[in-house]
């Protein structure tokens, strides 16, 4: 059973990451900042599933739950920055241009990234691509730790 947990949770990784690729390339919408960030835990929850299939030790299990909640907190994030909750890291978001000079303003245009992190390219029942990461992240996590459950019941 536990086996099975980690073949679903490390290829619910593999989908959520194989998805985003499928946006970037297929759809057309470059990344930002933050969905760049959103991928690395999915790649590691990758490697430790597949490690945790081949060798089963019970750290794995909690180290791919860690990956989840990781990027589910990072998706998190973002949506709050997407929808203006807080804001995000200045290299990536809008920000008030008060007192900046015209030639300053200027030189944080040309300077700005390509895809801010405080726009939604895509939304499905209003949530967006950060907002389904995280609420799909945690199930992943919820799976991990089943796993990390059952193993340790069974002494595996």
């Amino acid at each position: 059973m536990s086996r099975f947990l980690i073949l679903i949770a490390t290829a619910g990784s593999a989908a959520l990451l194989l998805g985003a690729f499928g946006f970037q390339y297929l759809g057309e919408m470059p990344p930002c900042k933050l969905c760049i960030w959103q991928r690395y835990p999915h790649g590691a929850a990758i490697v430790i599933g597949v490690l945790a299939l081949m060798v089963p030790m019970m750290i794995l299990p909690y180290l791919g739950a860690l990956a989840a909640l990781a990027t589910a907190g990072i998706g998190a994030y973002h949506t709050g920055v997407e929808r203006g909750w807080w804001e995000g890291p200045n290299s990536c978001t809008s920000g008030p241009i008060g007192t900046l000079s015209g030639e300053d303003l200027m030189q944080r245009i040309m300077s700005a990234p390509l895809v801010r992190c405080d726009d939604v390219p895509w939304e499905l029942f209003s949530l967006s691509m950060a907002s389904w990461n995280a609420i799909a992240s945690l199930f992943l996590a919820v799976l991990w730790i089943a796993a990390a459950n059952h193993m340790r019941k069974n002494r595996i």
